[in-house]
């Protein structure tokens, strides 16, 4: 009797672990989770910009998330071999790092941030920008390198924005992009802060006073700042960088390029599309000489995790002081409903950080130090005809529905 109630008590505890196990099988993980999350959001994405599956090659979306319970990648659309180390160019999230810079040398006092930018620089007998013709910019002796930095000086983008038909314009690029004319005539052509900034000599043209309770973003500006750097620094921009931001942070896999000839992604690198009129093209190859200072480096979604999380701790070599100016939006950009500081933003639920957008590429970095979660997302393509109204948006959801995905 006793030994048929050990049989029937086995036979309970077998069918008990089982059904345990089956259930816990049954369970997706957060990875699981994840991978849904963003097949679902490729999926949208597809469907709002009508691309049919056979127009792809391999474009797609990315997402990586570093938590307290563990880090996450997935990705959908991408070729399979795509991972937290494949490298792909973060476009204006390059920002982050020309403030980091000046913020540094600020912190340094090798500058302040609150000079003039036609002021000397602190024991040199040279202005931070130079005195010339070429940088006779509207309403320059008022500007300060914290305008720059917040995007309130009124700098006109002449990366974004066409120059328009005034007056003075060159009959070369008036009322077209100028950008776009040098590169169609010389894919290759070394650009300069100064050339870029010689245009706005030219044209005269600014989007409003510095000084003024305004704000509008400025590729333009951040050039500038970067020929701040170099001035005050006596190395190169990206020498600078590298010696005092990247190599430091242990950003093994991020390079910073300057020359209009050196157009290529090192590897592994996941490719870049647009998709325009029903084409998909690949724009992998680019001349980022155009975009020194405001986007022009090269990373991974690891890489840029590491680095935003780490400035926003203070521990990227910015102390607290000055990552909480970088954290706080100004008053400009308040008054036209936007979150940026000085060279940081942020996003409701995913924290601080930057987004990024270059040709084929559209990304966000973001850390949120309550829940000290990281979230990367980036796409590999461009839908150019609904890139802000659209594609942007969906980024932000995309980065919001991973983190709710594996619990956070």
């Amino acid at each position: 009797m006793l030994s048929r109630y050990f049989r029937i008590l086995s036979v309970l505890i077998i069918t008990i672990l089982f059904a345990s196990c089956s259930s816990d099988r049954d369970t997706p993980t957060p990875s699981e989770k994840l991978r849904a999350s963003v097949d679902a959001n490729w999926t949208e994405y597809k469907q709002v910009h009508h691309i049919p599956d056979n127009d792809i090659l391999g474009a797609g979306i990315a997402v990586y998330l570093e938590t307290p319970s563990g880090n996450y990648f997935a990705s959908s659309g991408m070729v399979s071999d795509v991972n937290q180390n494949t490298r792909f160019r973060i476009a204006s999230n390059t920002k982050t790092f020309t403030a980091a810079a000046i913020m540094l040398l600020h912190q340094q006092g090798k500058l302040d941030i609150d000079d003039k930018i036609t002021a000397l620089i602190p024991g040199k007998a040279i202005p931070y920008v130079p005195d010339t013709a070429q940088w006779a910019i509207w309403k320059k002796m008022d500007m300060t390198i914290w305008q720059l930095l917040s995007h309130t000086a009124g700098v006109y983008d002449v990366d974004n924005d066409d120059t328009l038909s005034t007056p003075c314009a060159s009959p070369s690029y008036e009322g077209k992009n100028y950008a776009l004319c040098v590169l169609a005539a010389d894919p290759e052509h070394q650009f300069t802060p100064g050339e870029l900034v010689g245009v706005l000599a030219d044209t005269q043209l600014y989007f409003f006073n510095p000084g003024d309770v305004n704000y509008h973003y400025s590729d333009t500006g951040y050039s500038m700042l970067a020929e701040i750097i170099e001035r005050v620094s006596e190395k190169t921009y990206d020498q600078f960088l590298m010696q005092n931001l990247v190599n430091p942070n242990g950003l093994t896999h991020t390079s910073v390029t300057m020359l209009g000839w050196d157009q290529t992604i090192p590897p592994p690198f996941n490719p870049g599309y647009v998709y325009a009129a029903g084409v998909m093209t690949d724009t992998t190859e680019d001349n980022m000489s155009l975009h020194i200072g405001e986007g022009n480096i090269i990373s991974t979604p690891a890489d840029i995790a590491r680095w935003i999380r780490r400035l926003v701790r203070g521990e990227a070599g910015i102390n607290s002081t000055g990552v909480a100016l970088m954290k706080t939006p100004t008053a400009g950009a308040l008054s036209q409903g936007k979150n940026y500081g000085l060279g940081i933003s942020s996003l409701s639920g995913l924290g601080y950080g930057h987004t990024g957008a270059n040709q084929g590429y559209l990304s966000l970095m973001m850390y949120d130090p309550v829940a000290d979660v990281t979230t990367i997302v980036y796409f590999n393509i461009w839908d150019i005809a609904n890139l802000l109204t659209d594609q942007f948006p969906l980024m932000v959801k995309a980065g919001l529905d991973a983190r709710a995905a594996v619990g956070y």
